[in-house]
């Protein structure tokens, strides 16, 4: 539906067929991050993996995702915001297929390698392609939407992980044709891969991207379709204006302050939001939520539940920011998540140091504390995703000036899956030492000192058109 104002013309309907496109790369990102979730006896059966083992092979991911982060934005840059999406739904199938069908760790190793290449490109491009086709007024929003599509993905992951071992009687259980439980929930990644690959042949390319390529009437006849003609022609002039102070092609050294030679400081901001997103230990609940609920004291197929329990109040939370990101803006909630996710974090930790070990081994939370545990890290898992979950994928993809918005998102994208890395393969050894309520007070503490850094750092991006920032 168009709807008229002024001299523009709004195309709600073909924006948001846009978005919906853009974001099943988010969608990928949760699947193929959350599907580890679940998978994990299977593997360790499979391939007779310790602890470290298991890190290593959970963390695969990381490896490919940090480069595949880093490359895309240049890659964006050069070849275009969707044929990166369109080679990230490749590697996302040839991932599924091969994870699957990994015969030894070190085939499962770079199979998931691939996928996280697609994973980091996704996981950049599609929020800079977001805000560069939507207006500002609703921008946030929009944006908004990729971490509603990861959480969607991980919570499917976590339900088909759920089904397949409810189905085969366990994950390491044999299924379909003989093969493992386990094996099958990496195969049916493939089938949004598909869909995705296709859809992404029915949106058009980034106009600010056919700007800066010198295809300025193509770039004008996107425009035309999304706000109007009138709209479009404005909006060409302001993108050219915005680069004709620096007509060089982009490159890693523009993040470089020509005046003080130093980096700048919107990079910093950028790289600070990515690290801490990560280092308040969201991605242990996504990617070991089963393993760590089963090393309390529950089962594997209610520890499988909790996930999906996770998983939905997560999509509550995200369509909330949606509803209010840019009516109260993107720091207020930046600041209340940290200070809701510091105080809920601290009762975790609390919580598992009253752990009590019986004489089989087994491990169980005393009187309440489970139900604690349970509730106070389902409210951490709410504080995340109505604030930074979101927000952080939200300030990536808009607070960067035209001329760095491919290497910096390079570097920030960088520095946040590396930083996700150093937590995801950390954990099943911080688990035998020092132990589940160390680790988690650890998580607290990054969680208050991003309150502070929020404050000090990261500026307000709301109702501000992209050929606005500064930095």
């Amino acid at each position: 539906m168009a709807l008229q104002g002024g001299q523009s013309r709004v195309n709600y309907a073909f924006i948001t067929l846009i978005v919906i496109v853009a974001t099943i790369g988010g969608f990928m990102f949760g699947y193929d991050s959350g599907v580890i979730n679940g998978t994990q006896n299977g593997l360790e059966s499979a391939f007779e993996l310790g602890s470290l083992g298991i890190g290593v092979n959970v963390g695969a991911i990381l490896v490919g995702s940090a480069i595949g982060a880093f490359g895309a934005g240049r890659l964006a840059d050069l070849i275009g915001r969707r044929n990166v999406m369109m080679w990230s739904a490749v590697l996302f199938l040839v991932s599924a297929i091969l994870a699957g069908a990994a015969g030894s760790s070190a085939v499962f190793i770079i199979a998931r390698i691939i996928g996280g290449l697609g994973v980091g490109a996704a996981s950049v491009i599609s929020p800079v392609y977001i805000s560069e086709v939507t207006p500002a007024s609703i921008r946030g929003r929009l944006s908004s939407v990729q971490q509603v599509m990861i959480i969607t993905g991980l919570t499917g992951a976590f339900v088909a992980n759920f089904a397949l071992a409810r189905l085969a009687g366990g994950s390491t259980a044999d299924f379909w044709l003989g093969y493992e439980a386990w094996r099958w929930m990496f195969w049916l990644q493939a089938i949004p891969a598909i869909i995705y690959f296709v859809a992404l042949l029915f949106i058009p390319e980034s106009p600010r991207y056919l700007v800066v390529k010198g295809r300025e009437e193509e770039a004008e006849r996107v425009l035309t379709r999304l706000f109007g003609r009138d709209e479009a022609v404005r909006k060409v002039g302001e993108i050219r204006q915005s680069l004709a102070a620096d007509q060089h092609k982009p490159r890693l050294s523009d993040l470089i302050d020509k005046t003080t030679g130093r980096i700048r400081p919107i990079l910093w901001a950028g790289i600070g939001l990515a690290i801490f997103q990560q280092f308040v230990g969201i991605n242990v609940v996504f990617y070991y939520g089963a393993v760590l609920w089963q090393a309390v004291g529950f089962s594997e197929d209610n520890a499988l539940q909790i996930n999906i329990l996770s998983g939905g109040l997560s999509i509550a939370a995200c369509l909330l920011t949606i509803a209010v990101v840019d009516k109260v803006g993107r720091k207020p909630l930046l600041l209340i998540g940290s200070a809701g996710m510091a105080v809920t974090l601290a009762v975790v930790a609390y919580s598992f140091s009253t752990a009590t070990t019986a004489a089989d081994g087994s491990v169980s939370l005393p009187g309440s504390f489970g139900l604690i545990a349970l509730i106070a890290a389902n409210l951490y898992v709410i504080f995340f995703n109505v604030s930074w979950g979101p927000i952080m994928w939200v300030m990536l993809g808009e607070m960067f000036p035209n001329q760095i918005r491919g290497s910096a998102l390079a570097v920030a994208g960088f520095a946040q899956w590396i930083a996700n890395a150093l937590i995801s393969v950390s954990f099943p050894t911080l688990v035998t030492w020092p132990g589940l309520a160390v680790t988690y007070l650890g998580y607290a503490i990054f969680a208050a000192i991003s309150f502070f850094f929020v404050r000090a750092m990261v500026h307000e991006t709301r109702g501000r058109e992209l050929e606005q920032m500064v930095g």
